[in-house]
């Protein structure tokens, strides 16, 4: 599941023990807390707010999506979230206010939230003009 969400991460990954992967895990399912679930999760070596999103996908689809660039640049293009209009360099701030949003159309559309999140994903996919990195690269819903 690393591999996928961040190959450049691998090798910092494999830093950690299994001992310390546990521990990390144990402390995120202990507890019902957002912050501490995604906290508990970055104390692992190479894990970010999008590395921890995606373990916590993984282990309840129905609530968690992964915080990415991609469906990042959507949710600012149209309105939904403010700042960091690159989607790059997120907090727990940024993965708050994503969760709330995908939650919210999870409920009103009867889906989980990583349904959401792919569709989102699709979407910038399907509109993407450039490169995904480039600088001033944004997602435009009117593009293609």
């Amino acid at each position: 599941m690393c591999h996928w969400k961040s190959p450049r991460a691998i090798r910092h990954i494999r830093a950690n023990t299994p001992a310390s992967v546990r521990a990390a895990t144990r402390a995120a399912l202990a507890t019902r807390r957002e912050r501490r679930r995604l906290e508990a999760l970055m104390q692992l070596d190479g894990v970010s707010v999008p590395m921890a999103s995606a373990v916590l996908t993984l282990l309840w689809p129905e609530r968690y999506g992964v915080i990415d660039i991609r469906v990042w640049q959507v949710l600012h293009a149209l309105g939904g979230v403010e700042g960091n209009p690159g989607g790059r360099g997120f907090t727990f701030a940024h993965w708050s206010r994503f969760l709330a949003l995908l939650r919210g159309f999870s409920k009103r559309l009867g889906v989980s939230a990583r349904a959401v999140e792919r569709a989102l994903f699709a979407a910038h996919r399907a509109r993407q003009s450039g490169t995904l990195y480039a600088v001033g690269n944004r997602f435009r819903p009117e593009a293609r």
